[in-house]
């Protein structure tokens, strides 16, 4: 696509009286284009794609490919651009190989596996907040309890020590961090990958019950894997597996706390209504905020217009999961409704891998942090919090809180 001056940035800012909104320019082009162009760092264009239905048809279309080696793809910045093709996993891939790869860890995050984890997440949480309880307040919950839950349990789950935490979270930061340098996002993907790849091998002399002795064992020795590509989804597993939790945590409680009415069906509510809750807060807020990046194969004709063959596409969940035409008064936190249809996961082929997991950690998480602490409060002022527009997952870099 050609470089169009007068298109809108993308990304654009958002408001920071409203932080848990949509960018007000984002919200201006739903409400009046259902495909419209927009301008990325590089100086490249994009087609944005904001309604619901249509974002649902393009994310199962075969046509719109998430490989991210073909020329036009949308990088989302110069670090993400570099990183994501040298450490290439199944989310950058299209079919057959996409099913191939992924297909490699649908078990490990099934929902029957998930039930399984239920009693030792529930122990986990009950431990943190003892934790918590024991320091006394203040505290920065996302360092107490936010990034520790999640990260405890992708780590069980892989079989990484968390006694490594600080090193893989230092690391982690340094990837999703849109203001990296490709130097600088290079050298931590290198040397989160060296660890990730020592892992691995050791599971080759002492394997375990995990995913990487899993790895080790049904790819890597069996020659089905290389080192390189058993680490790659390593390392995509790891990052992913405790950051877009971690940050869900952190931004729902401080959303809650800001809407003490619905804060009340979640602390009180039966584990049906948390679960709803749950789904809503979900689709009300949006940590993958920088749009699910793709691009066209073949021309496409969507909204009235042609998305030709080459061109790029970003189909940004928060506009989706505000479609007035999916769920009445978008813009209207209500953790009543009935809001599963929403986009949070994504659709088709590629939605989101631990979608089971990340429910239940959340389902348990929420709840339990609200009854322990009933007098939980925002110790800042909400235009004094740090959010992470700079990071490729949305949230808040702290969150100080008292009871």
């Amino acid at each position: 696509m050609t470089e169009t001056p007068t298109a809108p940035l993308y990304p654009p800012r958002r408001a920071r009286s409203c932080p848990f909104d949509p960018p007000p320019e984002i919200a201006r082009q739903a409400a009046t284009a259902r495909l419209s162009r927009v301008r990325l760092w590089n100086g490249s264009t994009a087609w944005l794609v904001t309604r619901h239905a249509d974002q649902v048809a393009l994310l199962r279309d075969p046509r719109i490919s998430a490989d991210s080696r073909h020329p036009g793809f949308p990088y989302v910045s110069p670090a993400g651009a570099v990183t994501r093709r040298e450490n290439r996993t199944f989310i950058s891939m299209d079919e057959p190989e996409h099913l191939d790869q992924r297909r490699r860890f649908t078990a490990d995050f099934s929902v029957r596996r998930t039930r399984e984890l239920r009693p030792a997440i529930e122990r986990l949480v009950a431990r943190l907040l003892d934790d918590m309880a024991e320091a006394g307040p203040p505290a920065d919950l996302v360092r107490a309890f936010a990034l520790p839950l999640p990260s405890l349990v992708i780590c069980e789950l892989l079989g990484v020590p968390y006694a490594d935490h600080a090193f893989f979270q230092r690391l982690s930061s340094v990837l999703v961090d849109t203001t990296s340098g490709a130097e600088a996002a290079v050298a931590a993907s290198r040397e989160l990958g060296e660890y990730l790849g020592d892992l691995v091998e050791a599971k080759l002399a002492r394997p375990g019950d995990d995913l990487l002795s899993h790895l080790a064992r049904d790819y890597l020795a069996t020659g089905r894997s290389t080192r390189r590509e058993c680490v790659n989804q390593a390392r995509l597993l790891l990052v992913a597996g405790h950051e877009t939790t971690a940050n869900m945590i952190a931004l729902g409680t401080c959303l809650l706390l800001r809407h003490p009415e619905q804060l009340a069906v979640v602390r009180e509510g039966t584990p049906e209504q948390v679960e709803n809750a749950v789904e809503e807060l979900l689709r009300y807020l949006n940590v993958v905020h920088l749009g699910r990046r793709r691009v066209a194969t073949a021309d496409i004709e969507i909204a009235g217009e042609v998305i030709r063959a080459g061109e790029a596409v970003i189909l940004p969940g928060e506009t989706a999961n505000r479609d007035p035409g999916v769920f009445p008064e978008p813009d209207r936190l209500d953790l009543g409704r009935r809001a599963r249809r929403h986009l949070a996961f994504g659709s088709g082929p590629h939605q989101c891998l631990g979608q089971n997991l990340a429910r239940l950690e959340l389902q348990l998480a929420y709840p339990a942090l609200l009854r322990r602490f009933p007098g939980l409060r925002l110790e800042r002022p909400l235009e004094e919090m740090r959010f992470r527009e700079d990071m490729v997952i949305y949230g808040v870099h702290e969150l100080p809180v008292a009871w």
